[in-house]
């Protein structure tokens, strides 16, 4: 009871003029683990790569050129460390414009010595909560060998790079194509994206049925998402699952002028909407916990949640557009597995 009143004390404030917008905090604050989180250019190196080692093992493209991230926060660090895997082209969309270019030259210069060394991926004690989970930390030189780094770390590339991030109101052909804010909508890319991937995101998106709608129209066929997802409470309870015990309105309050939160949405929210958008699961890997609150506690619209839905506590999907055959049909294997990885 003292959480709920606090955070709706809080959600409230954001509604008053002139003190609201002060008050509204980003996402990457509450985001990444510790060191840094988002923020550390060997968080967002380890993330990457792990996006990528597990999409080598899911049978999906291994060196996209073309790859879309969706709330990259404060940090492009992410997209930095995928053009300096090789991909040709970073296009970035969020809510809100946070991104500071002086703070991204600093990360891009730590990921360059971080390719550079050829870093075993940090995770364990540095980045406790980091995933998805690999079975080993080695740096995956058969994904990025030294043909392919010996071009993405290209002195004429790098200054590429850099130039992209300092000048992102500037699109033309630049490698760093940055919206905020995106609410939906036409975003120009068209079927041109090899992967779209998100690390503790889709959580935070208030429409997710346009959203999944507008990645398989961004997607070539044989394109994939990557979505690494969090359904704790992030702190808006005091128990992990406690943010889906508040009633509709009390959850009204609790956000208040905030320019995003948490859906609440389920796993298989998500599940759902990548079978009715087309696209085909490649990889599924999830984190489990007892529930916190009793199921007569929830709110009346969470009631009917499946098992699974309650116990799950993060996820990470892959899953590809398949490509269309003669016959129309789509062509595409599917694979799940729960657990570590």
């Amino acid at each position: 009871m003292r959480m709920e009143v606090k955070q709706v004390a809080y959600g409230m404030a954001t509604m008053l003029p002139g003190l609201g917008p002060g008050l509204v905090r980003t996402r990457r604050s509450i985001r990444g683990g510790e060191g840094g989180g988002a923020k550390s250019a060997r968080y967002c190196y380890s993330a990457w790569l792990r996006h990528l080692i597990h999409a080598a093992r899911n049978g999906l493209n291994r060196q996209p050129e073309i790859v879309v991230e969706l709330g990259p926060g404060d940090s492009l660090g992410m997209g930095l460390a995928a053009l300096l895997s090789g991909a040709a082209r970073y296009w970035a969309v969020d809510a809100v414009r946070f991104v500071d270019p002086r703070k991204n030259l600093a990360i891009f210069d730590d990921l360059v010595e971080l390719f550079r060394q050829r870093t075993a991926l940090p995770g364990g004690v540095e980045f406790p909560e980091l995933n998805p989970p690999v079975a080993s930390c080695d740096f995956p030189a058969d994904l990025l060998d030294e043909s392919r780094l010996r071009e993405a770390l290209a002195p004429n590339r790098l200054a590429l790079i850099r130039n992209a991030i300092l000048n992102l109101e500037h699109e033309g052909d630049s490698v760093i194509l940055y919206k905020a804010p995106w609410a939906g909508g036409d975003f120009g890319l068209g079927p041109a994206a090899d992967m779209i991937y998100s690390q503790a995101v889709m959580e935070h998106i208030d429409n997710l049925p346009d959203t999944y709608r507008e990645m398989s129209r961004w997607l070539k066929p044989g394109g994939f998402v990557s979505h690494e997802i969090d359904f704790k409470s992030h702190g808006l309870a005091a128990e992990w699952d406690g943010h889906r015990a508040y009633s509709d309105l009390t959850w009204r309050l609790l956000r208040g002028h905030r320019p995003y939160l948490i859906n609440r949405a389920p796993l298989s929210t998500h599940l759902s909407l990548l079978r009715e958008n087309g696209f085909a699961l490649r990889g599924r890997i999830t984190s489990e916990a007892e529930p916190s609150v009793a199921r007569r506690q929830l709110a009346a619209r969470f009631r009917d949640l499946s098992e699974e839905d309650r116990i799950t506590t993060r996820a990470f999907l892959q899953a590809v557009k398949p490509v269309e055959t003669a016959a129309g049909h789509g062509r595409a294997a599917g694979g799940a597995q729960r657990g570590g990885g």
